[in-house]
């Protein structure tokens, strides 16, 4: 690997294993008492002190004026992108496992795909192998969702790990036995609405970039936005002011690492990553996530796998890549095209360039040819 992909590999990696903590943090500080709407909000307060600066040093001389129909842009996307699909995600993970969590993340790319098409930001191109790819990508990610969600089928039988870790092992004992295990249908419900809801934050973000392109500002503001709605929706269902008291260091653990690490750092990392290599280099990774919080749980937490959660993950997983890989076709399609334009373009202003000389030394000649029958 040379050294210009080295850098970018580990920093993706990095982040994919910045995330699969967040998963673990986020799980303990809620089965510790955290309630998932005031950890939402914390993080989105974390976030926008961390994200601020950036925004400010690095588009202070580029940023477009912020008019009302930013603003307005901005809300929905604090609704959708951060209010929305973290709280569904949060309660949902709190009422599954890091596994089903990050195993339902991935079909993310399958949703916006849907809902690009709906909404004619892509072309479903079905005729074409790159459209078919994508088409079947999505169902069989649809399919593989719904099997992980449903069907749990028998334990698969491995070794148990070695490891013991006492914290994470009195933490699952507590909250197996304040609340059960999980409500199995509503934990991968809620994961999959914060995928579709996720999903609707990219839809809104392609057109809003496209007048205003300054992602550090727009991040800034919606994390913003999301922080003062979740607050206030946190402070209808849970008016305790205990229940925001960061005392607990797994609750202050947990606001800090996913507001700071998992919303800023892992934010200017992958835009870093994506306009060095390509969004679907990076895309290429999320699976990674899977494979990491899976061989963790199993280290840590002993969590059990069931032929229904490996199935799905699967399925999941193969969808993925074959959405992103007729993606990967169409778009180098689109640029072949677009060099042909170009190059079409180029032809015909030199040609015309070719004939407008020709007509000038054909008419410079015919003058002087008339010259001398003047004379």
């Amino acid at each position: 690997m040379a050294g210009g992909d080295l850098l970018p590999f580990v920093s993706i990696v990095l982040v994919q294993l910045g995330y699969a903590g967040m998963n673990f943090t986020s799980m303990f500080a809620m089965h510790s008492g955290m309630h998932p709407l005031v950890l939402v909000a914390y993080r989105l307060l974390f976030a926008t002190v961390a994200i601020a600066p950036f925004a400010y040093f690095m588009e202070r001389k580029t940023r477009p004026r912020i008019t009302m129909s930013i603003l307005c842009q901005t809300f929905l996307c604090s609704l959708t992108g951060a209010t929305g699909n973290m709280v569904l995600y949060f309660i949902g993970l709190k009422n599954s496992s890091p596994t089903i969590g990050c195993a339902l993340t991935n079909t993310l790319p399958a949703f916006t795909f849907i809902l690009a098409v709906l909404f004619r930001q892509e072309s479903l191109g079905i005729k074409t192998r790159p459209g078919q790819a994508k088409v079947i990508g999505t169902i069989i990610c649809v399919g593989g969702a719904l099997i992980l969600s449903f069907y749990h089928g028998n334990i698969i039988n491995i070794a148990e790990s070695s490891i013991h870790w006492t914290y994470a092992e009195n933490m699952e004992k507590n909250s197996s036995t304040s609340s059960g295990h999980g409500n199995v249908i509503l934990g991968p419900f809620l994961l999959i609405l914060s995928s579709l809801s996720w999903s609707i934050w990219f839809i809104i973000q392609a057109r809003m970039s496209k007048t205003f392109s300054a992602p550090y500002t727009s991040t800034t503001l919606m994390c913003f936005m999301g922080f003062i709605e979740c607050g206030i929706i946190a402070a209808i269902f849970k008016p305790v002011i205990s229940a925001w008291s960061l005392s607990n260091p797994m609750w202050l653990l947990a606001a800090l690492y996913t507001g700071v690490v998992c919303s800023a750092l892992a934010f200017a990392v992958t835009s870093w990553a994506i306009q060095l290599k390509g969004p679907l280099y990076v895309s290429v990774f999320t699976p990674l996530l899977l494979v990491i919080v899976a061989i963790t749980s199993w280290a840590l937490l002993r969590e059990k796998l069931y032929v229904g959660t490996a199935l799905g993950s699967l399925l999941i997983v193969m969808g993925l890549y074959a959405v992103l890989w007729g993606k990967n076709k169409e778009t180098k399609l689109a640029n072949a095209i677009e060099e042909i334009e170009a190059t079409k373009i180029d032809d015909d202003m030199i040609t015309k360039d070719l004939e407008m000389q020709f007509d000038a030394k054909s008419n410079g000649n015919h003058n002087r040819a008339e010259k001398p029958e003047d004379m």
